[in-house]
C-alpha cells in the first residue's frame, strides 16, 4: 500500500545553490498536513509504512539506505532515530554514531571508518553524525589545515557517488534549530535527572562557536547537495514536525525503489 505524502521539495537543497540558513526559519511548519495532532498521525502512518518497506527491501536485499543525520548539539539526531525507525526490525538496520576518531582510525584518511559503516545490500544504515565532521568540527577548531579540509568537498562527492553507483540510496538532513531552542534544551538536560546523562560541559563551549558552525555548515551543504545526494533542510524546533518531515522522505525513498518481493524456487516442492 503506498503511503500518501505531501511534498517536501521546498526543503531540498539543488546542486549549485547559494544556501543561507538564515533563509530557513527553524520554527516553519508550513508543509504540515495539518496542525500538531494531525501530523503526528500522519507521521505515525509513515513510521508503520516504513517498517513495511524495510522488510521489503531486506527480502529483496539488492536495494540500500543510507541516512545521515547531521545538526547542531540538541537538534534531535537520536530522537529522530528513535521516533521514525521505531517499528523497524534490528536486523536490517544499523546504526553509527561517529565520535571523536581513534588513533587507529587517524592513522588512516577519513573516510576509512566511514566506508565500512555504509549499509551492505537489503539494509538502513543510519549516520548519527558522519564523515561531515571531518569538514565540520575540524574546521571550526582548526584541527587540520584549511588545504585539507577544503579537499574533502570534492572527496565526500565522490565518495557518495560511488556509494549511489553500487545501488545505494542517500538522505542527508541537516537538522535545524535556533540558539534560542537549543539554550532551552541543555537546560532541560540539566532539569531532568533522567536526561542529565546528555549533558556535557563542552556542549556550553561549543555552544559559543554557534556562528562558526553556522558558516562551516552552509559551505558543505552548498557543496556537497549534489542531484544524487541532495541536502534536506529540516525546521527542527518542533520535534512533532521534524519527526514528520524525515519520516516523510525516508517513505519517499524507499517508495521510490519500486522493490518487489523475490519469487522463490518451489520446483518440486511438496508440503504434506
Amino acid at each position: 500500500m503506498m503511503a500518501v505524502m505531501a511534498s517536501i521539495d521546498p526543503l531540498r537543497v539543488s546542486s549549485g545553490s547559494r544556501l543561507r540558513l538564515s533563509d530557513f526559519d527553524p520554527e516553519d511548519v508550513s508543509l504540515a498536513p495539518g496542525g500538531k495532532q494531525k501530523t503526528a498521525e500522519k507521521s505515525d502512518a509513515l513510521v508503520e509504512r516504513i517498517a513495511e518497506l524495510q522488510e521489503l527491501l531486506f527480502a529483496e536485499h539488492r536495494r540500500k539506505l543510507l541516512v545521515v543525520l547531521q545538526g547542531m548539539d540538541t537538534s534531535g539526531k537520536d530522537g529522530t532515530i528513535r521516533h521514525v525507525m521505531r517499528g523497524v526490525s534490528p536486523q536490517g538496520v544499523r546504526v553509527t554514531s561517529f565520535k571523536k576518531p581513534t588513533e587507529v582510525e587517524l592513522d588512516h584518511d577519513f573516510l576509512w571508518r566511514v566506508h565500512a559503516a555504509t549499509p551492505g545490500a537489503g539494509e538502513i544504515a543510519i549516520f548519527n553524525r558522519s564523515h561531515y565532521e571531518d569538514v565540520l568540527v575540524v574546521r571550526v577548531h582548526s584541527l587540520v589545515p584549511p588545504a585539507v579540509w577544503k579537499k574533502r568537498f570534492d572527496q565526500i562527492n565522490n565518495f557518495e557517488e560511488t556509494l549511489a553507483e553500487s545501488g545505494t540510496t542517500i538522505l542527508k538532513f541537516f537538522l535545524h534549530i535556533s540558539p534560542a531552542e537549543q539554550l532551552e534544551r541543555l537546560q532541560a538536560r540539566l532539569d531532568d535527572p533522567t536526561k542529565r546523562w546528555k549533558f556535557e560541559h563542552g556542549d556550553l563551549e561549543e555552544r559559543k562557536l554557534w556562528d562558526q558552525y553556522q558558516r562551516a555548515y552552509e559551505e558543505a551543504i552548498r557543496k556537497t547537495s549534489t542531484a544524487r545526494a541532495p541536502w534536506i533542510i529540516v525546521p527542527a524546533n518542533k520535534k512533532w514536525y521534524r519527526n514528520w518531515v524525515v519520516a516523510n522522505a525516508v517513505v519517499e525513498a524507499l517508495e521510490g525503489m519500486d522493490m518487489k518481493y523475490p519469487e522463490p524456487d518451489l520446483d518440486g516442492v511438496v508440503i504434506e
